[in-house]
């Protein structure tokens, strides 16, 4: 029977976890993605949407962006949204779809970017340590026999660990993948 503190632990450590991978995604390495568009926000309509939300968004080729509204009236509005979103791309209007061309990304550009998931894993595995410490402190509060309590911290400490070495792989495989030129 899983305990209802380890129950919490581990649905809060998937939480940093899904962050710390939903904040991976953002960080281009130079192959173009609809990830890197899809949640800026654009005025549509007299309201703020996201860009999937109001266009067909699409990757012909490793180096280019496609993105195809289904009302030709917001492509001006979207690349505002992209210029004000501030996230080093380059929008231009082709016809009736904005195209974004991806630069080659230079040696020290790509460093830069191992460093800002660097950051962005250390600020995960730090909330997975947070989440142990806010709940092993639930555990000592609750005054849970002796032995019941030991086995629930070393459960508690095996999410943990298992969460790090998650994060841990995965930062692995985006910084070579951001390493990789091709």
């Amino acid at each position: 029977m899983t305990s209802p503190f380890l129950a919490d632990a581990q649905a809060r450590m998937k939480k940093a976890l899904d962050h710390t991978l939903h904040e991976f995604s953002n960080i281009h390495t130079g192959k173009a993605s609809p990830v890197m568009v899809e949640s800026v926000m654009v005025e549509s309509y007299g309201s703020m949407m996201r860009i999937k939300d109001c266009a067909a968004i699409s990757t012909p080729d490793s180096r280019q962006i496609v993105i195809q509204p289904w009302d030709k009236g917001t492509l001006q509005s979207i690349v505002k949204g992209i210029q004000i979103a501030n996230i080093g791309l380059n929008p231009r209007v082709d016809g009736s779809v904005v195209r974004i061309g991806l630069p080659e990304m230079s040696k020290e550009r790509r460093q830069e970017f191992v460093k800002i998931a660097q950051r962005y894993a250390e600020e995960g595995r730090v909330q997975v340590r947070n989440v142990r410490r806010d709940v092993l402190e639930a555990v000592k509060k609750a005054k849970l026999p002796e032995d019941e309590a030991k086995r629930v911290e070393k459960d508690i400490q095996t999410a943990t660990d298992k969460s790090i070495a998650e994060i841990n792989t995965h930062l692995a495989a985006k910084e070579k993948d951001l390493l990789t030129v091709g």
